[in-house]
This record gives structure tokens, C-alpha cells and sequence, in this order.
């Protein structure tokens, strides 16, 4: 159980698992102090920072979004760039190599390390204790910096790197989608302010990989009247 006095700062994508990760948190007593969106030149990024700042409010949370302009020169992947983002059906994402590829062409390099390091310097000049993340099970088994081994290595890593004792948690390492949803229901997560779509479509379009994660997960915890709400 968290301690009730410790703050944190919350990595805010607007997406499922960040909703999620900040209802778990703060049910086990953690204070979220400042949430955390990045603006990289994303597709996605109108629907996300609208999704995080209406997220942010609902859980009463001092919203930044933070510009990183550079990294979109340095990427060439499918979230930045005019290549179209690839489709994933929800047939096809437990066909590791059709995932594997996908993750690929989404890649942002070290996207997850940046945003750590940079919460850790708000985290490490306000005297905040935690950084959560939505690190989850599911996508841990393509993306690497959603796994254990990356909690685990970031930890190690901030405690040199910063002059405060500070902790990356994320409330959903051992959740897979089903689980995440089956959470958010029980926490009563507003979902639908939620934007998981890598498109910057009218909505979620309902064919990229993280779309259909989303709206599988859905289907199988019988969430019809959520799913008219995001995919129409």
C-alpha cells in the first residue's frame, strides 16, 4: 500500500492505461501532484492532449504538456511521419510476427526513457516520490519499454540520476487488456474521454493496433454502449 503523504506525477497519454493507472493508484492513497503530456509531433497528438487535459481535470490533477519538437526529426516512424500507421485487426494481434512488425513502424526512439527522465526532473525538484507509467503485461510482450526489466532498470537508473528518493510504479505491469478494462469498470474510469487511437482521425479509427487492443477488450467485457461512444 502506498503511503497516503507520498506525491507523484503521472506520464498522461490520454490513453487506456494511463486513465486506468491513475484511478488504481490513487485507490491505494497515492497523491498525484502534476500529470505529464508530450507533444513529439504525433498523429494523434489534438486527440490526446484533449483526452489528457479532460482526464486531468476529472481527477482534479495540474496538467503540462511539455513540446519536444527535436524528436520528431529524429523519427521516421509510421506516428510521426506520412507514412500511413499500419492496420492490426483484432484477428491478428496474438500473431507475434504481424505485432512485432507494427511495433516497428510505430517505434519512437527511447520515448518512454525521455518521458521517465523528464518526470524525474520535476519529480526530483518538487520532492515528489513516484512516477506512474501504464506499463502493462500486453504490450510488454512487442514493446520493450513497457516491460518489468525497464521498470526495473529505470529504478536503478534514478538512483544516481536524481538527489531524491524516487520510484517509477506502474499499477498495470501484470494486466493485460481484458484486465485493464475489467479495473477501469470497477474504478469507475470515465472512458469515454479516453483516446487510444494512433491516427488523428475523427475519433478512434478502429484499425490501428492499439485501437483494436482497445476494442477487443471491450467486446469481451460486454462494454457495447463504450465502444458506440469511441468508435463511432
Amino acid at each position: 500500500m502506498i503511503n497516503t503523504k507520498n506525491k507523484a506525477v503521472i506520464l498522461l497519454s490520454g490513453g487506456l492505461d494511463s486513465a486506468v493507472s491513475i484511478a488504481a493508484a490513487q485507490k491505494d492513497g497515492l497523491c498525484f501532484e502534476l500529470a505529464l503530456t508530450f507533444d513529439y509531433g504525433q498523429k494523434a497528438f489534438e486527440k490526446e492532449h484533449e483526452a489528457s487535459q479532460k482526464l486531468a481535470e476529472f481527477y482534479n490533477i495540474p496538467y503540462k504538456c511539455i513540446k519536444l519538437d527535436w524528436l520528431k526529426e529524429i523519427t521516421n516512424t509510421a506516428l510521426v511521419a506520412d507514412d500511413a500507421v499500419p492496420s492490426v485487426d483484432i484477428d491478428s494481434l496474438d500473431n507475434k510476427s504481424i505485432t512485432t512488425q507494427s511495433m516497428k513502424n510505430v517505434w519512437i526512439p527511447n520515448r518512454n526513457g525521455l518521458f521517465v527522465n523528464i518526470a524525474a526532473a520535476f519529480a526530483d525538484s518538487y520532492g515528489y516520490d513516484y512516477i506512474v507509467i501504464g506499463a502493462n503485461m500486453e504490450e510488454a510482450a512487442t514493446f520493450s519499454d513497457n516491460s518489468k526489466q525497464f521498470i526495473a532498470d529505470m529504478n536503478e537508473a534514478l538512483k544516481t540520476s536524481t538527489n531524491h528518493d524516487i520510484r517509477l510504479i506502474a499499477p498495470l505491469i501484470d494486466c493485460d487488456k481484458n484486465a485493464i478494462i475489467k479495473k477501469a469498470l470497477e474504478l469507475e474510469v470515465p472512458l469515454k474521454y479516453i483516446n487510444s487511437c494512433y491516427n488523428s482521425t475523427l475519433g478512434h479509427c478502429g484499425r490501428c493496433e492499439s485501437c483494436s487492443r482497445l476494442k477487443r477488450a471491450l467486446e469481451n467485457n460486454g462494454c457495447d454502449t463504450i465502444i458506440k461512444e469511441l468508435f463511432s
